[in-house]
């Protein structure tokens, strides 16, 4: 298994949503690019939810979402892997939680690209990191390809979720689950 390390997050002080995956896939860490396979979702999703065109290059994407005070990260910063799926994850270490935390003090929603990213999240960070004040959890469908069992719509429809109010979703101890 190979030794990977994760991308560094994509922030502003301001940021009121942070969207957090496990690890990118190989594509991705080849790329150094966040969500970077072709197949995969997570860009149409957003352009659709935040207004801008797919075709746009990727720091331009990255600046979208940024402009919409949303953070981009992984929850895990090392683990073992072979090739891309959730699945292969072994020996993983998370990111710096605590420290970004205390630099993006509004943040209000901590959304999770899947249900592994949840489960590290619950597993790796929640225990020993509190979370910023009034912060809710949010558990998504997978926009990976391998998530083929729902419809785009039907993924579309939950992440909108993204884009409503905070108070509006549900808080922590009934954390929104969407199967996936």
């Amino acid at each position: 298994m190979s030794q990977l390390t994760g991308l560094a997050p994509v922030s502003r002080p301001d940021a009121r949503v942070l969207l957090l995956g496990s690890m990118p896939g190989a594509v991705s860490l080849a790329q150094q690019q966040y969500y970077g396979h072709p197949r995969n979702h997570f860009w149409s999703i957003m352009a659709e939810l935040f207004g801008f065109e797919v075709a746009l290059s990727y720091p331009e994407r990255l600046q979208a979402l940024l402009n919409n005070q949303v953070a981009l990260w992984d929850v895990l910063q090392h683990c073992e892997r072979q090739g891309s799926l959730d699945s292969a994850i072994r020996h993983e270490s998370p990111n710096d939680f605590a420290g970004f935390f205390q630099q993006h003090r509004q943040l209000q929603l901590i959304a999770f690209n899947g249900k592994k990213a949840e489960a590290s999240f619950r597993k790796l960070v929640l225990p020993t990191t509190a979370l910023p004040k009034a912060c809710s959890l949010l558990a998504l469908p997978s926009s990976s390809p391998a998530n083929a069992g729902m419809s785009r719509s039907v993924r579309l429809q939950a992440w909108r979720q993204l884009t409503t109010s905070s108070e509006q979703v549900e808080p922590l101890d009934n954390i929104s689950r969407i199967s996936e």
